[in-house]
């Protein structure tokens, strides 16, 4: 990896850790993917959250690693991959890192896993690449107005502060860990699920140079999660959606999308809330193992 190179304080069990160069020939738009790797069977790519990475799914690749040879991405500039000056992160953009990731290691018959932020990208992959994807599960899919300052007052005072021009920027780079840790909290049910060592690490990735220019415009980038929704009755595969009962997004975001995808399975975890991988990964895993 570059001289950007940074590495986590988190080992998931049963891991490896890998890096994805970029393509040739770009002259320096794409940076170096990260993504962890483990387990058998057919692959599996996990797709994370608005402003976490691939140990957000810490609790859930052990559970489907029997069945599965799991690739949990980073996607660009956010963990540990490369960050890239001047690089766009919005819903396109980080749609080709996910891509990258399939035809870069000519994934077949893939399992596209995507929780938030993630589950966008896994449906709009998959109607970019049928041949390659053999069933998406979107979990608590972020393409609805508001987003994460729909996690209580704190979230959109701090969300609204980053996305001001001027201040923006200088907002973005000062993260306190009360701050994170409340905003994140608020999208969970059992607010014990948000461990102190993953808050840890959150912080630690975003103290890295140039991250609070790549959060910013990932917040940024809500619109174009919410245009992406356009592109939903394109997929071809098989889709499950997944939504947390006391998910940020109402019901009836819920059931546009359910209109949008009407042969789509529909699962709604009781009292679970935005970040299922982290409070009811055994829902996840269930899910996932019956279908392998």
């Amino acid at each position: 990896m570059p001289a950007q190179e940074s590495r986590p304080t988190i080992h998931i069990p049963g891991t490896t850790s890998h890096t994805l160069a970029p393509r040739a020939g770009l002259d320096g738009r794409e940076g170096t993917l990260r993504y962890l790797k483990a387990g058998t069977g057919a692959p599996l790519v996990l797709l994370h959250t608005v402003r976490t990475q691939a140990e957000h799914f810490r609790l859930l690749v052990p559970l489907i690693a029997d069945h599965y040879t799991v690739y949990a991405l980073d996607l660009p500039g956010m963990g540990h991959s490369e960050i890239v000056p001047g690089a766009s992160y919005d819903e396109p953009a980080m749609r080709a890192g996910v891509e990258r990731l399939l035809t870069g290691l000519d994934l077949q018959d893939v399992t596209l896993v995507g929780e938030s932020m993630g589950a966008v990208l896994a449906l709009t992959t998959a109607a970019d690449l049928p041949g390659r994807v053999r069933r998406v599960v979107a979990v608590n899919t972020y393409d609805f107005r508001g987003g994460i300052a729909r996690s209580g007052l704190l979230a959109r005072v701090v969300v609204s502060a980053v996305l001001a021009p001027g201040v923006g920027p200088v907002i973005a780079g000062v993260e306190p860990r009360t701050a994170l840790r409340a905003i994140l909290q608020g999208g969970l049910g059992d607010k014990s699920a948000l461990r102190p060592d993953y808050v840890d690490e959150l912080l630690r990735v975003g103290g890295r140079p140039g991250y609070p220019t790549v959060a910013r415009a990932v917040y940024q980038a809500l619109p174009s999660l919410i245009a992406a929704r356009s592109r939903y009755p394109e997929v071809k595969s098989p889709v499950h959606l997944v939504y947390g009962e006391k998910d940020w997004s109402r019901p009836s975001d819920r059931e546009a999308n359910r209109q949008l995808l009407p042969a789509a399975g529909f699962t709604q975890v009781p009292k679970a809330g935005h970040f299922i991988a982290l409070e009811r990964p055994d829902v996840l895993a269930d899910l996932l193992n019956a279908a392998a």
